[in-house]
């Protein structure tokens, strides 16, 4: 009876959970477009609740949203956020930058850099004693556990660049890697919409 209990209230916790996560809205920046510093503060000075649920991450989505306020789903392998207009539910709570990294690594290529650089202006419009959580999320190309190794080590990656190249306090950017458990809602898992990393007020 305690097993049965147990396990009712996790699947109830995890439906909580995937219900939460799957109406978020997150700011999706494409490739090359330029990035608002003030945005990114607006978005990531907002506090949520948040669980790192690094080892044990639920399969969820979030809704995209453009820079400009328009909401998307990603079309099924399409590597750019697309399709159709959607009901907003409230400010966005994340963040998203298309990170290009070397294959299979986590090396920063260096067009991924200006979106950085403009991220980092807009961390630093932030109260100094506000968090930031990054999140690696990875496509579901290859092995589960080599993917969420990878979004991990990327997300660290990310902290990094931002720590050496822009002065930022490490103990500010907290990590996580979800590898492939999150990917864009109505995009094909394989994807390269997924293949991103995340940002929001912690």
């Amino acid at each position: 009876m305690i097993r049965y209990l147990s396990t009712l209230f996790i699947a109830i916790a995890a439906t909580f959970v995937a219900c939460q996560a799957k109406a978020e809205k997150v700011v999706v920046y494409q490739e090359g477009q330029l990035v608002n510093p003030q945005e990114v503060a607006d978005v990531l000075g907002k506090t949520r609740s948040i669980h790192l649920l690094d080892d044990a991450a639920p399969a969820a989505s979030a809704a995209l949203t453009t820079p400009s306020g328009d909401t998307h789903a990603a079309t099924k392998g399409s590597a750019a956020a697309a399709g159709g207009r959607e009901q907003s539910n409230g400010p966005a709570a994340a963040l998203s930058l298309p990170v290009r990294f070397a294959f299979g690594s986590a090396d920063i290529l260096p067009e991924a850099r200006t979106q950085l650089d403009a991220l980092a202006r807009g961390i630093k419009l932030l109260p100094q004693d506000r968090a930031v959580l990054v999140e690696g999320h990875t496509d579901a190309v290859g092995d589960d556990e080599y993917n969420l190794e990878l979004s991990r080590a990327r997300a660290r990656a990310v902290r990094d660049y931002l720590v050496q190249h822009h002065g930022i306090a490490a103990s500010r950017l907290k990590t996580v890697g979800y590898g492939e458990a999150r990917p864009v809602e109505g995009a094909d898992p394989y994807a390269a919409v997924n293949r991103r990393v995340q940002f929001r007020g912690a």
